[in-house]
């Protein structure tokens, strides 16, 4: 076993599992009665610690158990889930993922700088430690009564309890459930063990090569509680394990009952066959929590019969069982992959494509028609593999816009706001890479929009607005790109101000007249800022330039729509992928051209008076460009000219080529530094012939339309 692997393996585990802890928390600060995020939020401590255990990192597995306390704690009602909890809570996933960095770093051991840190947290934690239970969760049943029960359960039984189940793989993978279980001898005294054979299928329907059996083992033995769980160690993805430690309490015991699968299982039987409790004391406490009247129904009930415990788990209980197991089944369809190993692949198939469009060339040339066939059926198997691979680099934009929702919950408490996050369309997909690379100017929208966007509390009740200012995060689809819009309900953009600062740096001639688009989009401009004050977050117009120059190495774009008082919804466009994507080639004289399949909607016969850049297209006015004359293309146009017709952002435009030279697959290759000042060009492409195709950018040509059409509305 690799070591170093299975470390990486942890970090990464861990970072997910912090994550999820993450989002649990600040969804359960908005719904506080969210019983299965405080578990889930529980789980996710509870497996960071026990990682962190195989790995010898006691001072993570110190901290985290205290935290696991807390939550324990509030799991069992005693300590309420406030907005200050949370926000202590939320410090300590920050201090946890600090400490796995310094993991990731190679600093296995304890650092005295971080220790120092996570002191403070500790100290609030233990706080929360020694409160009392709230008088509203008291149990109806006496102090006196319930110390008895208890005393009497951990009194008599000072040995561990283990609850055993495991999986069906388990004899496949070659391991022996027995042997685990004399194991356990080395380490103490088997005091007692019940089997489980109620899984056991009808005779007709066992598996010989299945394993059905399930034990509860009552065992004493000096051992620490890590020391018993690496006993199961090589067989933990094939079992669940639950260990209970001596001197538990006998509630312990019936949660226990209530979280195990079985349908009809002897349950309670078998813990009173093993040893581990005794019927009377099953018996007085449940009697005890039908005192107590808890507001939350019971999972399911348990009835004592002469001396025996049986378990009656309703159909909730069930269902939910079921729902584990479907996650688990989910979980083990699903493998890691390198993101290096996914690059390599996707340049792979793109020289695997520039191949085959070689290959095609010289079928045709060739006048071959079963040279032709098979060329044809390598071009179809190419665009499934290529399909394929870029499915597999496409992701869930739900993990950026959900790291949004720890942003608006500090930053609207650092500047006393009182702001909330609206996040729609998460399950839309786009490529990885484009992922990783709009994290930070999303960091920046949002930001501005806390900060400048959502006004004070007392002027949104002057204007009639609800207390609480909500940004909201909305991605989808729409015509080839992702479309990601950030949202804000607040006082909107000073158009006159805006203007006023632009034309006090030189930015706009005095009296020029300008759109309130071009207006807005000033704001993109270095160093421009409208603020009458700096903050931390803004202010020192640094930060929106640097939006727009990332999104336009994306090759995508950005725009502004505002309304003074009302809000403003900044609209970001980036393509789908950054690797491979279906084009339409059009030539140009002896150049070739590639337009993004996903942009066209029709190809017409180019017809226009003299002199006019536009044409009538079934009734609608469709603007044209010339590329010929735009890109300065030498030599005569073609005697019918073609026009194709492209759809961007809701708009429609016309581009005039020579010939339509159909669909082609487009490896898209960027263009060298040295060409950056090129417009309305986003990259390049390799033909089966060797030669280059400039692939147009369809949202440049869409802004030079419309300076044009400015143009000449002002004249």
């Amino acid at each position: 076993m690799n070591l170093d692997q299975v470390l990486q393996t942890f970090i990464v585990e861990s970072r997910e599992l912090l994550d999820d802890m993450e989002n649990a928390l600040l969804a359960v600060g908005q719904d506080k009665v969210n019983t299965e995020m405080v578990n889930a939020i529980f789980r996710a401590a509870h497996t960071i610690k026990g990682s962190a255990g195989l790995f010898g990192l006691d001072h993570i597995v110190a901290f985290t158990h205290v935290v696991e306390s807390v939550l324990d704690q509030v799991r069992d009602g005693k300590i309420e889930i406030a907005d200050r909890l949370i926000v202590l809570l939320l410090s300590c996933c920050d201090h946890l993922g600090a400490l796995i960095g310094a993991v990731e770093a190679g600093q296995l051991g304890e650092d005295q700088v971080l220790a120092q840190r996570g002191l403070p947290l500790l100290e609030q934690l233990r706080i929360y430690l020694g409160v009392p239970q709230p008088a509203g969760l008291q149990v109806a049943a006496s102090q006196q009564d319930t110390e008895t029960i208890e005393r009497g359960a951990a009194g008599d039984h000072d040995h561990w309890h283990i609850s055993l189940r495991f999986g069906h793989d388990v004899l496949r993978n070659g391991m022996d459930p027995l042997s685990f279980i004399r194991y356990l001898g080395k380490l103490g005294t088997i005091v007692g063990i019940a089997t489980l054979p109620d899984a056991i299928p009808a005779a007709e329907e066992i598996d010989p090569e299945s394993c059905y059996l399930g034990f509860e083992i009552a065992f004493d033995s000096d051992a620490d509680k890590a020391t018993i769980d690496n006993v199961f160690e090589f067989v933990r993805d094939d079992c669940a394990i639950r260990i209970l430690p001596p001197h538990s309490r006998i509630s312990e015991y019936i949660r226990l009952i209530q979280e195990l699968p079985e349908e009809t299982a002897r349950l309670g039987e078998m813990l009173v066959l093993c040893g581990s409790v005794t019927a009377q004391e099953v018996d007085a406490a449940l009697n005890l929590q039908a005192e107590a009247k808890l507001a939350a129904p019971p999972i399911g009930a348990i009835l004592v019969d002469h001396g025996v415990v049986r378990p009656v788990v309703v159909e909730a209980a069930l269902a939910k069982q079921k729902q584990v197991c479907d996650l688990k089944a989910q979980e083990s369809r699903s493998i890691r992959v390198d993101a290096d190993k996914l690059d390599h692949l996707i340049n792979l198939v793109g020289e695997l494509i520039i191949a085959g469009a070689r290959a095609d060339l010289i079928a045709r040339r060739a006048h071959s028609a079963d040279l032709q066939e098979c060329t044809s059926t390598l071009s179809g198997l190419v665009e499934q593999v290529r399909d394929s691979a870029l499915q597999l680099r496409m992701v869930k934009i739900d993990a950026t816009f959900n790291r949004f929702q720890r942003v608006v919950h500090d930053v609207s408490r650092e500047i006393g706001k009182d702001i909330g996050l609206v996040v729609s369309g998460e399950d839309t997909e786009l490529d990885k890479t484009v992922v990783e690379k709009i994290a930070d100017p999303l960091m920046h929208l949002v930001r501005n929009a806390i900060d400048h966007g959502i006004e004070p509390a007392e002027l949104r009740a002057f204007r009639g607005k609800p207390a609480q200012g909500t940004v909201k995060l909305n991605g989808y689809h729409d015509s080839g790109s992702i479309v990601i819009e950030v949202s804000d309900d607040g006082g909107g953009l000073k158009r006159d101000k805006i203007l006023e600062k632009a034309v006090e740096r030189g930015l706009v001639e005095p009296g020029q007249s300008l759109s309130d688009s071009e207006i807005y989009n000033l704001i993109f401009e270095p160093g421009f800022s409208t603020a009458d004050q700096i903050t931390n977050l803004s202010g020192r117009g640094v930060g929106m330039d640097v939006v727009k120059r990332n999104i336009l190495a994306l090759r995508g774009n950005v725009s502004i729509k505002s309304e003074e008082g009302i809000g403003t919804t900044v609209t970001v466009r980036l393509p789908l992928t950054l690797a491979i994507i279906d084009g339409f080639l059009v030539g140009l004289g002896k150049s070739a051209f590639v337009i993004p399949l996903d942009m066209i909607e029709e190809c017409v016969e180019f017809s226009a008076e003299t002199g006019h850049d536009y044409t009538n297209l079934r009734g609608q006015v469709l603007p044209f460009i010339r590329l010929r004359e735009m890109f300065k293309v030498e030599g005569i146009a073609a005697r019918r000219e073609s026009i194709v017709v492209v759809k961007y952002a809701g708009k429609k435009a016309g581009l005039v080529v020579d010939a339509l030279l159909g669909e082609f697959q487009t490896i898209i290759k960027p263009l060298d530094k040295i060409f950056n000042q090129v417009k309305c060009i986003s990259g390049s492409s390799i033909l089966g012939s060797g030669e280059v195709a400039l692939i147009l950018d369809v949202s440049a040509l869409f802004r030079q339309i419309e300076r044009r059409n400015a143009q000449q509305l002002l004249a």
